[in-house]
């Protein structure tokens, strides 16, 4: 099994808009739910922090095999996810690791 995991920091000149630029972060990774062979689990958090260093939105995901996690980068309906939220991340971070290897 390997764990990728993402965090964002969202754009927003207010809160309500940066409130507004994670949740559709949120819904649109939650869509992909189902669509993409391989993956496992899919959960999408919001920071409650509201920290000043804090990221905004957090991706974690299980995929069966690294193969799996291949998929998912280049499968059709993560390029659609990732082509809807362009200029709303303003910073990404990530980690993935395999587990039971």
């Amino acid at each position: 099994m390997i764990k990728h995991i993402v965090m964002w920091r969202v754009a927003g000149s207010s809160p309500a808009e940066k409130a507004g630029n994670a949740e559709r972060v949120r819904a649109a990774f939650e869509g992909l739910r189902g669509r993409i062979p391989g993956l496992l689990h899919l959960e999408v958090g919001l920071d409650e922090s509201r920290i000043d260093y804090a990221c905004d939105v957090v991706l974690y995901t299980e995929f069966d095999s690294p193969a799996a996690l291949d998929v998912y980068r280049d499968h059709p309906e993560h390029g659609r996810v990732r082509a809807e939220l362009e200029g709303l991340r303003i910073s990404r971070h990530q980690v993935d690791y395999a587990v039971g290897a």
